[in-house]
């Protein structure tokens, strides 16, 4: 009976380190970005709670590493990027999806924290922090451009996607981000080299075909945050961008 139970301990403990050994081979998806990436899952939902279902993951592991509240800046400020770009291995990708939260103006106030330079120049912004730490703010573009170089340079792929559109309308059309962040992330990922998905464009016409009375039904405490509902509508433009693309190396793992 003992040699029996060591038997199946040794046969277990193989087929763990099989099943893990499998798991390293395998090619990661790291997502990254704010709360609509990423929520609490309880009452509002973030879109790549919900991209997993769309992947065979038999193939692909995903692993959402987007914060609630962050924008491109404090992303980084607080490490999280780097945290990502250690574990970034040839293969994997990188999809990159921020702007809800850079619309401040970058000061060392509370509002100030996470807001960004608008557009995707070269300027800065010096600031002195209370305890006199200084830090130099970039564009929205300048950070999408350091996400991707940093993500091709571990031979990772980069992919940026536009912000999910806000339960905001405007004469019976939703408000897009055409001409703003949405319009920046494209134009970057088309200076670097990298894959972009309209997120926001593919949302948004659903949005108009549906009607602002339909669509509040997604948004069920504020004009941002969406319900599981809402986060599949997005998880499912992401998932239509990628198939749109020919070229997107995801479409193997997309289940049929």
């Amino acid at each position: 009976m003992v040699k029996a139970l060591k038997s199946l301990f040794i046969l277990l403990m193989i087929a763990f380190a099989g099943l893990a050994f499998v798991n390293q081979q395998k090619p990661t998806l790291y997502l990254i970005g704010d709360s609509t990436t990423h929520n609490s899952d309880k009452e509002t939902w973030g879109w790549g709670s919900i991209i997993p279902n769309y992947f065979n993951l038999s193939k692909i592991n995903i692993e959402n590493h987007a914060m609630a509240g962050r924008s491109t800046r404090t992303f980084i400020k607080e490490g999280r990027w780097n945290k990502v770009d250690s574990l970034l291995k040839p293969g994997d990708y990188v999809m990159m999806v921020f702007g809800h939260n850079e619309g401040s103006q970058p000061d060392t106030t509370k509002k100030g924290y996470r807001g960004v330079l608008k557009g995707t120049g070269e300027e800065t912004a010096e600031l002195t922090w209370p305890n006199g730490v200084k830090e130099t703010v970039h564009t929205y573009g300048w950070y999408f451009r350091k996400f991707i170089r940093e993500t091709k340079a571990k031979g990772a792929t980069p992919m940026v996607l536009s912000m999910i559109p806000r339960n905001e309308f405007r004469d019976g059309k939703v408000i897009r981000a055409d001409n703003d962040y949405g319009k920046w992330a494209r134009e970057v990922a088309q200076q670097e080299g990298a894959i972009f998905i309209d997120m926001n464009r593919l949302t948004a016409d659903k949005y108009d075909q549906w009607g602002a009375d339909s669509v509040k039904k997604f948004f069920p405490g504020d004009h941002t945050h969406t319900n599981k509902a809402g986060a599949t509508v997005n998880a499912e433009s992401v998932a239509e961008g990628i198939r749109a693309d020919p070229k997107n190396p995801l479409n193997k793992y997309l289940k049929n």
